[in-house]
């Protein structure tokens, strides 16, 4: 099993949003099977929260789901658990590298998005730019599934059947 956790600095704009959409996409290529997606903090100020009403009503109004989506913070089991850690800015890179130097499988979202100038997802909790945010989550996670589907020699269940 591929798993793959979003990290943001609160987990309840950015990282949920991210999670909530690469499901969706996994989901949709028929992959539900094979990639395991979860979100995680690098604060836990917002443990057992739902996310921020903004991330909340971009995921409605693209019919993403995401009822089941809850704040957690980010322990050390999840580097060793999780074969990508992609996180949002060079904030929760540093962050991230900080609580794990040796990790090797950390990452930002926009890596995979070589077509955007933006290196960072900004976060919308300071800014209010959801819209802008799940446009640079959409780019990021299309890269993102890509990536993983051509590392690991997967072909989309969806690919297969046309």
């Amino acid at each position: 099993m591929i798993r793959v956790l979003f990290v943001c600095l609160g987990n309840i704009c950015r990282s949920p949003m991210a999670e909530a959409v690469f499901r969706h996409m996994v989901a949709e290529s028929g992959l539900a099977d094979q990639i395991e997606v979860d979100s995680a903090g690098l604060g836990g100020w917002h443990t057992g929260d739902r996310p921020h009403r903004g991330t909340l009503g971009l995921l409605k109004a693209n019919a993403i789901p995401h009822d089941y989506l809850r704040a957690r913070q980010i322990n050390t089991g999840d580097f060793t658990a999780f074969t990508y850690i992609v996180c949002m800015d060079n904030e929760n890179l540093d962050g991230l590298k900080r609580l794990a130097p040796q990790a090797g499988n950390i990452s930002m979202l926009l890596d995979y998005a070589r077509e955007q100038e933006e290196r960072e997802v900004e976060d919308p909790y300071y800014t209010g730019r959801f819209e802008h945010v799940y446009q640079l989550v959409e780019l990021g996670c299309k890269g993102l599934l890509e990536k993983i589907c051509r590392d690991h020699g997967i072909i989309r269940k969806k690919e297969q059947q046309m």
